[in-house]
């Protein structure tokens, strides 16, 4: 980021909305101080911002090389990717797309004459392929767990959807009391 783009975001954004940009972008556990420094904040304002994430369930706190770090909740993550699906779609078109995910997947397995994406992966050890090939299978293994991980969403949306739904939904009836 050059000098002229880190004022704008100092300028443009607080201290507490960068921390929280940096934190999406994790990868794995990340330092207190590593996070200050990225979001451009005083460890201070990043540990306060990164306790309040914490206490939302948001990132969970674990350590790095004896050092306080954080990461993205991966549970979390999953239900907000779920819920997105379903508040995007409709039952139908999730039911589409996981016929189109599947239909994906069957192409790789057939085009490579393979059953699943194992087996696809014995087969780098196994077969003598030049360094182009080997990327090129690369690239269709890191397609395959692409549509692998989307086919996970898309099912566990479908599995929740109408739970999602109805609980999404505003009641209209009257509240119940206790007797």
């Amino acid at each position: 980021m050059t000098e002229s783009d880190q004022r704008s975001w100092r300028e443009t954004t607080s201290g507490r909305e960068r921390v929280r940009h940096v934190v999406e972008l994790l990868d794995e556990p990340t330092p207190i101080q590593e996070i200050a420094d990225r979001a451009d904040v005083s460890r201070a304002t990043a540990d306060d911002e990164l306790q309040r994430l914490k206490s939302d369930d948001w990132v969970t706190e674990t350590t790095v090389d004896g050092t306080k770090a954080y990461d993205l909740n991966p549970v979390r993550m999953l239900f907000d990717e779920v819920t997105n699906l379903i508040e995007a779609h409709s039952r139908d078109e999730l039911e589409n797309q996981l016929t189109e995910l599947k239909e994906d997947q069957e192409e790789l397995a057939t085009e490579y004459d393979v059953s699943s994406l194992d087996e696809f992966r014995e087969q780098l050890a196994d077969e003598e392929l030049s360094a182009e090939e080997l990327r090129e299978r690369r690239n269709v293994i890191a397609t395959w767990e692409a549509i692998n991980m989307e086919l996970g969403l898309v099912k566990h949306a479908l599995q929740l959807y109408d739970d999602v739904v109805e609980l999404s939904s505003p009641r209209t009836d009257s509240p119940s009391t206790l007797a």
